[in-house]
């Protein structure tokens, strides 16, 4: 029976690791019990054979991803601060802001170089909390999404479950993201209020008191639950198209750095369609984070269609860029710590069965 199924398993990328097992360039023989056919048993049994340091799903396992996010998007983003910087200064003042260079040369003028780097102490922070949440959650909310779903329904409809684990993580993401977000947009776009975190903080909370940390979560949330959502579901998606119709051979006799290039290029392509669906609710969090007593509907109504996407250039270029290196930074981790990492999924035997694949 196998000898009719490989020629199929060999040109399909969607290949999963409970069916099969690669090492050194041979293709090993998919497990026999049907039973055993789930993505965290099969991981298990195959860790001797990859030596990976801990198991699928387990809290080693977790914890290690989680360590993954808070490198992947703090570094990541902490790199970016004076594109961001300009970014926002030319959603919330664009008539002094006109564009990116303007945006740049105004900054230096008025602050020197030192001032493209305003905000990277809450951006590190709260960035790399989000990223613990966002990656660390991910795995969690997968797994327990992808058991309840039962093998065959997680695969007929794994862009759901990626759509829906990405956003549960994320809803918690923000919650650990919001304070430093509003410091962050508070040094950045309000001149004088302050220039470090120490100075920012106490002002934050003398004059709003707790609120003036959360009252930008809901507007958070709007932009990064469609933005992760996005991030992860495309992410997904491409890297099955990418070894299905663009790399010349099977994922498993790929290298792993061979692999890394395909999860920066997915990512880069993730980023572009993640940038242009969150970047209305961007434009609202800049403004409303910058202004006391407005909510929402107020700003948004405010800006108007076209207000909203001021600036979406550069996020495309930023977001793009952060999301590719996040995923090469996350994938990275993994591979350096003997961490599972799941190629993408192959239909299971007995859906095959089912629909008259196999005999």
């Amino acid at each position: 029976m196998f000898s009719s199924i490989a020629p199929l398993a060999r040109h399909n990328p969607f290949c999963a690791p409970h069916f099969q097992l690669v090492q050194d360039g041979v293709r090993k023989r998919p497990a026999e019990p049907a039973e055993a056919l789930t993505t965290r048993r099969g991981l298990a049994a195959a860790s001797a054979d990859e030596e990976y340091s801990c198991e699928y799903g387990s809290l080693k396992f977790y914890a290690l991803c989680g360590v993954g996010g808070v490198l992947s998007c703090g570094l990541t983003h902490t790199g970016v601060v004076p594109l961001d910087l300009v970014k926002c200064r030319m959603q919330v003042d664009p008539q002094k802001y006109k564009s990116i260079f303007n945006g740049f040369s105004v900054t230096i003028n008025e602050d020197g170089v030192r001032g493209l780097a305003k905000g990277w102490a809450p951006t590190f922070i709260g960035y790399s909390m989000q990223g613990l949440c966002k990656f660390g959650f991910y795995e969690v909310f997968k797994i327990l999404y992808g058991n309840m779903l039962g093998e065959e329904n997680a695969y007929l409809w794994r862009t759901s479950l990626y759509l829906a684990a990405s956003a549960s993580a994320e809803f918690f993401a923000d919650i650990a993201l919001a304070p430093m977000e509003a410091a962050k947009v508070r040094i950045q776009t309000q001149p004088g209020y302050a220039n470090t975190l120490r100075q920012a903080l106490p002002k934050m909370f003398a004059e709003e008191g707790i609120w003036a940390f959360y009252k930008g979560v809901a507007p958070l949330w709007m932009r990064q639950i469609p933005y992760t959502m996005m991030k992860f579901a495309c992410f997904e998606r491409t890297v099955e198209a990418l070894y299905k119709y663009v790399v010349p051979k099977p994922r498993s006799e790929c290298t792993k750095g061979e692999q890394l290039i395909v999860t920066f290029v997915a990512g880069y392509i993730a980023g572009v369609f993640c940038a242009i669906v969150s970047h209305p609710a961007d434009s609202v969090v800049s403004v409303l984070n910058k202004e006391k007593g407005s909510s929402a509907s107020q700003v948004l109504m405010r800006l108007g269609f076209k207000g909203v996407w001021k600036g979406l250039f550069a996020r495309i270029i930023m977001i793009g860029t952060l999301t590719a290196l996040q995923w090469f930074i996350y994938d990275s981790v993994k591979v350096y710590f003997r961490l599972p990492r799941p190629p993408p999924p192959e239909m299971p035997e007995s859906l095959k069965k089912k629909l008259g694949l196999t005999e």
